[in-house]
């Protein structure tokens, strides 16, 4: 992984003692509201309903070992012995001290972590496929392209100030695990005939009040030309996008507004004329120096047999069950990625306690190179371990309770903190999450039913990404009591697209039953192994919405 140089170091600890000061002024009174208000956006700290919240930088989701052990220290010395996962790979902690966040990002600039850029209208964290690296399917490693941004994207002195915050994602294979086409730029690594690596690049994605699925902008854009094209993209935004309201103010309605032929054609010219022959042009030298800091780890190519699957099988079904569920196949044969669940039964999807924590970094030090991923769905990864060691691996997770073999399954939820944190929310969301889960926790008939996505958001800027699950839950409020609306046949992945609304919103405690309603009319209607989004393309959405809302009460 990458590892700062003495300038990324002095960069970062200077600005910690910049917010140290701004803090200190701002609690004496000489710093009005106001302007402290930018000052902490900028470092990532929030004011939500019950507390202050700080989002920490995960670029790309890559942690180290040492890096975890001190984000589970931060949440034991700062917080109530817990942090969560976002779908932007970042951690965030839900309790700090105003006063004290100077010191936890002292914490954090000691094992090269920060929390830089992860507010305000500026380019935030770039995301990747957490199995970067090492999935069989992709075309390269799309981490060093990921770092190449951050390095670009970082304190970047003309897009400080965009008119909204923007989202980068890149992805190197024919599984979208991303959500890339809605995210203001997707990045998609592609192969010509040729043998030429380059990017298709997608311009306009994005969620909240108005879903778009992003459009190509370019079928292919040169490696060496990465930098130079995004900041053209980000120079029209910057000087077309709209500043009089914010809710108009994201590049999607700006390509809306223009039509993606028009947007093309301007961030060409800009190209042509300003940015593809300037510095920003990327040498081979130059990638080949990113490359290096994702070079292979030291592998054990004499790993494949070492473990007799079917043995360990009789000894436990349950071990078969997350070794199908949450392991997936590696580049390396005697390897397999194996995922860890932050769902587990009854408690909020995508925390992680501390001491939990420490154990993920004990074990990512004894079987996966002292590195941990995190994922879009609020989930941990580590990307290399032996298979020999998967059932020792396992039985630690099942201690920790961190082994739930749900991955991909309807309680695989992504979910939003909701009401009882966010002070954007109208409706709670953990306590739906809770009432799911109290209904499907039969794991067996959750693999009857295959892969289905279900995500819940508790109010319309969708940071659950409701719009593009198989089953999305929107909570709204209604003269201070929480009603959900569903949406049906949503989809972040490579066929990506948004779902609709069947009806009516429902009263939250009918929301476990809407869903088996849903599920009913699912089962009833498969033909053999179709997917959920499947059955929804051939039967449309009447049959869910007259038996949803003909039994409902």
């Amino acid at each position: 992984m990458y590892l700062y140089n003495n300038d990324d170091q002095q960069l970062v600890d200077e600005r910690v003692e910049q917010y140290r000061d701004q803090t200190n002024r701002f609690l004496a009174g000489t710093l009005p509201e106001d302007e402290f208000l930018a000052l902490r956006l900028m470092n990532g700290l929030y004011v939500q309903r019950q507390a202050p919240m700080l989002r920490v930088a995960i670029p790309y989701g890559l942690m180290s070992s040492v890096q975890l052990r001190k984000l589970a220290e931060i949440s034991r010395k700062y917080d109530r012995n817990y942090a969560h996962f976002t779908t932007r790979t970042n951690l965030q902690f839900n309790w700090p001290k105003l006063e004290e966040v100077p010191d936890i990002l002292a914490e954090l600039a000691s094992v090269q972590m920060h929390a830089i850029q992860t507010s305000g209208n500026c380019i935030r964290n770039t995301t990747t496929d957490p199995y970067s690296g090492v999935y069989k399917g992709e075309v390269e490693d799309p981490r060093p392209y990921c770092e190449i941004i951050r390095q670009w994207s970082t304190l970047h002195p003309e897009f400080a100030y965009l008119p909204r915050k923007f989202k980068i994602a890149v992805t190197a294979g024919p599984d979208d695990r991303a959500a890339s086409r809605v995210h203001d730029i997707g990045l998609h690594l592609v192969k010509k005939a040729s043998g030429e690596v380059g990017f298709e690049v997608i311009v306009g994605g994005g969620l909240g009040r108005t879903p778009i699925i992003g459009k190509v902008i370019k079928e292919f854009l040169p490696v060496e030309h990465l930098r130079s094209y995004l900041d053209a993209i980000l120079r029209v935004y910057n000087l077309n996008g709209r500043r009089d309201n914010k809710y108009k103010a994201r590049i999607k309605i700006l390509v809306k507004a223009f039509g993606i032929e028009k947007m093309a054609a301007l961030v060409e010219e800009e190209w042509l004329d300003f940015t593809k022959d300037s510095d920003l042009l990327l040498s081979t030298a130059e990638i080949n120096k990113f490359k290096s800091y994702f070079t292979p780890v030291d592998y054990d190519l004499n790993a494949k047999n070492e473990l007799d699957l079917s043995a360990a099988f009789a000894k436990s079904q349950t071990f078969e069950a997350w070794y199908k569920r949450n392991t997936v196949e590696h580049k390396v044969a005697g390897y397999r990625i194996a995922v860890i669940s932050l769902k587990p039964l009854l408690l909020p999807p995508g925390d992680v306690t501390d001491l939990q924590m420490d154990l993920i970094a004990d074990l990512a030090d004894q079987y996966s190179f002292g590195e941990i991923r995190s994922t879009h769905d609020q989930n941990l990864v580590l990307a290399d371990v032996k298979v020999s060691q998967l059932y020792d691996l396992w039985v630690a997770l099942s201690a920790a309770n961190l082994a739930r073999a749900n991955i991909d399954t309807l309680t695989d939820m992504i979910c939003c903190p909701g009401f009882e944190f966010c002070a954007l929310a109208n409706a709670e969301t953990i306590p739906i999450a809770e009432q799911i889960n109290r209904k499907f926790d039969d794991l067996d008939y959750l693999y009857d039913l295959g892969d289905i996505q279900l995500n819940i958001s508790g109010c319309i800027n969708a940071c659950g990404h409701h719009h593009v699950a198989d089953i999305g839950i929107l909570g709204v409020d209604r003269k201070g009591e929480n009603f959900y609306q569903f949406t049906l046949g949503g989809s972040s992945k490579t066929d990506a697209s948004l779902g609709k609304t069947i009806g009516k919103a429902l009263a939250a405690g009918e929301v476990a039953n809407t869903v088996e309603k849903i599920l009913h009319v699912f089962v009833q209607n498969r033909v053999e192994d179709e997917s959920f989004r499947e059955v929804i393309k051939r039967i449309g959405l009447e049959p869910f919405k007259e038996y949803v809302y003909a039994t409902s009460h």
